[in-house]
């Protein structure tokens, strides 16, 4: 099942986000205080960003993040796929198809033109299932510049 994030998950998604980003799949880890403003951000509003649980058997397996952008290119409203993590004793079991799915579902329903997302080279698995699931390569390079948001870092 998946489903919408609520305030009664906060030391679940902090553990599960926290995990997340010391695994393999991302290239470095983050502070505490990210994980903590990214949950805020996600009890605040639903206008940017989008958090939702993945349970098996009422138990929480996972998560997923997406935020939400405008795109001239893209012709409307895009959702961006943040973040899937599902904990490594539940994954090759669908639920990656499964949350899939329900994003595709959902962005139809709230009228968005693309999604898209972001993967690292390395992460073979990932690549193979959104391949299978129909997402292309961008055949761009992507940049980023750094503001300063407080003082950890």
């Amino acid at each position: 099942m998946i489903r919408k994030i609520t305030r009664r998950d906060k030391e679940i998604f902090l553990a599960l986000s926290e995990e997340f980003y010391a695994s393999s799949a991302v290239m470095h880890p983050l502070p505490r205080a990210f994980h903590e403003r990214t949950f805020a951000e996600l009890m605040r509003s639903d206008k940017y960003a989008d958090g939702f649980i993945l349970e098996e058997d009422d138990t929480a397996v996972g998560f997923g993040l997406t935020a939400k952008t405008f795109s001239r290119e893209g012709g409307g409203m895009v959702l961006w796929l943040e973040e899937l993590y599902i904990l490594p004793d539940y994954r090759c079991r669908g639920l990656g198809k499964q949350y899939f799915d329900f994003i595709e579902e959902y962005a139809r329903k709230n009228n968005f033109a693309r999604i898209r997302l972001e993967v690292e080279e390395y992460n073979v698995r990932a690549l193979a299932l959104y391949e299978r699931l129909g997402y292309q390569p961008l055949d761009y390079c992507q940049m980023v510049k750094e503001l300063a948001l407080g003082e950890e870092k």
